[in-house]
């Protein structure tokens, strides 16, 4: 028992990890490969790479948090503040944070 090894790709596939993959094919019209559905980890990376994306919504456009925490420590320096157009806009903001370094 004194293996330090990860072993995850011994354990089988989850019922629920089954169930989410399926519905995932299911709403996206793709097939589930039988040889992935015996694999935990093949079948977590097919979840992976086929999960929807969530749709854009109101915040889409906004600044990510890294891209506003990166601008405000640029701003703290200069001491400047950062405008709000530019954390409701990301590609301003990356204009801004390019401007400003």
């Amino acid at each position: 028992m004194g293996s330090s090894s990860n072993d995850y790709h011994l354990l089988p596939v989850t019922e629920k990890q089954t169930q989410f993959a399926l519905a995932i094919a299911k709403r996206t019209g793709k097939t589930l490969p039988s040889d992935v559905q015996q694999d935990r980890h093949a079948l977590s990376v097919w979840i992976s790479e086929n999960k929807d994306t969530p749709k854009g919504g109101k915040f889409e456009n906004y600044a990510s948090s890294k891209q506003v925490a990166f601008a405000e420590r640029i701003a703290r320096m200069k001491r400047r503040t950062v405008p709000d157009e530019c954390i409701r806009d990301r590609s301003l903001m990356s204009k801004w944070i390019d401007y400003n370094r």
